[in-house]
């Protein structure tokens, strides 16, 4: 019998997404582990340190192996890496009621607001906040989509993704059909509900709520939903809810682009491919240059956490 699970998986070390490419391929790669083992996707929120999921299955655990297992080959290919990335036992918790449901779908899909990568639930591309109520909201899908024939370039080895689940120009699955966007839209019941959900601050009438589902699932927070994630300031999360964006320091992906894109480059002549290929030496200088030179040559802030994890310096 299938039940309604959040989880997350974490890399703590290491930047689990350096680009759009990889995000892209974790979300398909997602998608495969739902066919695979006959689970529902509700919601999703993939940042580059660590993702969310939120499902009906009866495999949580099949499902986040399959998942880890297909990216971890697509990463270790791409990036020239050995290895397994991200815990080994992903962080889950059974949900029941409809306002923890409401809350875990909300957090979910507000992970982009909450870790400071944009102003709204709806403006950041790699969660499934923008993938109910499409047509009542005035979304449209793109125009353009993946050849047929090109799609097997973007999506797991032996892949059972059918074609009724499209695919956009950048490879990434649709994830308007991914999801199972009727049973979430019976859930907010209306589209101003499911507005007024994805924009409402965080308070104790989320807790009172819960409360009233009279069930053993413990009550929602931004904190339990984060565990297992790492050093996660709450309060900055909360405060991230307001929609005012930190435009000063660099996000992961921009440092990534540009250690990959600007100084790889020179290391050895170009013969460096990745960033694990470099030494543990030569990484830890490639993190001495950088913090001398994002500020000077970038006017852009970073910290000491976000250069080791993403010149991966305790890989």
């Amino acid at each position: 019998m299938r039940e309604t699970v959040h989880f997350s998986l974490a890399s703590h070390d290491e930047v689990m997404y350096r680009d759009e490419a990889d995000l892209i391929h974790g979300f398909n790669c997602l998608v495969e582990a739902c066919l695979e083992t006959e689970s529902r996707l509700l919601a999703d929120g993939f940042m580059t340190t660590h993702h969310h999921g939120l499902v009906q299955t009866d495999n949580i655990k099949a499902l986040t192996k399959i998942q880890r297992y297909a990216y971890t080959r697509f990463f270790n290919a791409r990036h020239c890496r050995r290895g397994s990335i991200g815990e080994v036992r992903p962080f889950t918790l059974s949900i029941e009621g409809l306002y923890h449901t409401i809350v875990a779908l909300n957090y979910v899909n507000r992970q982009g607001l909450h870790h400071g990568l944009s102003d709204s639930a709806f403006g950041y591309p790699f969660c499934s906040a923008n993938a109910c109520f499409m047509s009542k909201l005035g979304k449209i899908s793109p125009e353009r989509l993946m050849p047929d024939e090109l799609r097997y370039l973007y999506l797991p080895d032996r892949s059972s993704v059918p074609k009724s689940i499209r695919m956009d120009a950048s490879g990434m699955l649709l994830q308007e059909d991914a999801i199972d966007t009727a049973y979430v839209e019976q859930i907010y019941l209306t589209p101003r509900n499911y507005l007024y959900q994805m924009n409402k601050l965080t308070d104790e009438n989320w807790v009172k709520q819960q409360e009233s589902d009279q069930t053993k699932s413990p009550i929602i927070t931004l904190d339990l939903i984060e565990t297992g994630v790492g050093d996660i300031n709450v309060e900055q999360l909360l405060r991230n809810e307001h929609g005012t964006l930190n435009t000063n320091q660099l996000t992961d992906l921009a440092l990534c682009k540009i250690i990959d894109t600007e100084y790889l480059p020179g290391i050895s002549h170009g013969s460096v491919r990745s960033i694990y290929e470099l030494s543990t030496a030569q990484r830890r200088s490639l993190c001495e240059t950088l913090w001398k030179d994002i500020p000077r040559i970038y006017k852009k802030s970073t910290t000491v956490a976000q250069l080791r994890r993403c010149a991966c310096l305790n890989y």
